[in-house]
């Protein structure tokens, strides 16, 4: 939930993630000057946090090349005071060193951190396209022996290296083990509040998108954290909206992003990143919240100021 006192919504934007390809949507910004676009316009609309990915330009192959987030970050610092908050999940195809590199020397005020291991399943969409543009794509999303790694060692190691330079982390937890393994880590000093807690829904291989599910994830992270949290929803696929909704309406946060679900209703492709934010804010005034800045946010979050 939101902290006491907030009334306030803090909205993410995650423009194009590793889980999409570009045969799924036109609209799936790919190259830096797309994604960087793609950014700005959600923060127009009122996200106060966009967490970033990046990709080859040429293909759309998702990526962790630090050069690319630099011209990223570039375009988006010289425009707008957003939060940036960089991904060390990268991609489950990826190694743990591949996938901290980009925050390790960036040193952004920001962070993703999935808080453990899990099974990773994207395989159920190669039903829905008959053909690719690429042939990454396919080989991409069909492998059903995937699993995205981060041990207690390797969270252990991303705390140190990103924590040590001042870096804040937005903890991705995608079923209750990942609550329990932030609040083990809580209680041995190696995280400190607030936390900002990102429960996710609706992936195979964590958690479900049922109202269970979230209801179930918000009980547990409340009774061990207290009050000491920032509780933000992101729902996979068509449950982005309906869960962001639920969890706005009991004092949280949302994220939404082409990262994490490609529509803006049933059957319609979004046409940006934006036009979800536009939509979850306007649902999140409806429900008497306003719209966090982003220098709200980063109070909220105790972040460092790093825009500038």
């Amino acid at each position: 939930m939101a902290r006491q006192g907030s009334t306030t919504a803090i909205i993410t934007c995650a423009p194009t993630g590793a889980i999409h390809t570009p045969t799924m949507s036109p609209a799936l910004p790919v190259t830096p000057e797309q994604i960087a676009a793609a950014a700005l316009g959600a923060a127009e609309a009122g996200a106060a946090i966009v967490h970033l990915h990046v990709r080859n330009p040429e293909d759309g192959r998702p990526v962790q090349d630090p050069a690319l987030f630099k011209e990223v970050l570039s375009i988006i610092k010289d425009q707008s005071d957003v939060v940036i908050n960089l991904t060390t999940g990268g991609s489950p195809h990826m190694t743990v060193d591949e996938r901290i590199a980009p925050a390790v020397e960036l040193a952004p005020e920001l962070a993703s951190l999935n808080m453990g291991s899990m099974n990773f399943g994207l395989f159920p969409m190669l039903d829905r396209y008959p053909t690719f543009q690429h042939e990454w794509e396919r080989q991409h999303l069909g492998n059903k022996d995937v699993v995205f790694k981060n041990t207690f060692a390797d969270i252990e190691r991303i705390l140190k290296l990103c924590g040590d330079q001042g870096t804040r982390f937005e903890f991705e937890c995608y079923d209750t083990a990942h609550l329990y393994n932030l609040a083990h880590m809580l209680d041995r000093g190696l995280v400190r509040p607030p936390l900002f807690v990102q429960t996710v829904f609706g992936l195979l291989g964590g958690t479900g998108a049922d109202f269970e599910d979230l209801a179930h994830m918000h009980r547990t992270a409340h009774r061990l954290f207290g009050n000491e949290f920032e509780w933000s929803v992101l729902g996979a696929g068509s449950a982005q909206i309906r869960l962001g909704t639920i969890a706005l309406s009991l004092g949280g946060n949302a994220r939404v992003g082409l990262e994490d679900s490609l529509w803006d209703g049933p059957g319609r492709l979004a046409e940006s990143n934006a036009a979800q934010v536009e939509r979850i804010t306007a649902i999140a005034r409806l429900l008497h919240r306003d719209i966090a800045t982003p220098e709200e946010a980063r109070r909220r979050l105790d972040l460092r100021d790093s825009t500038r």
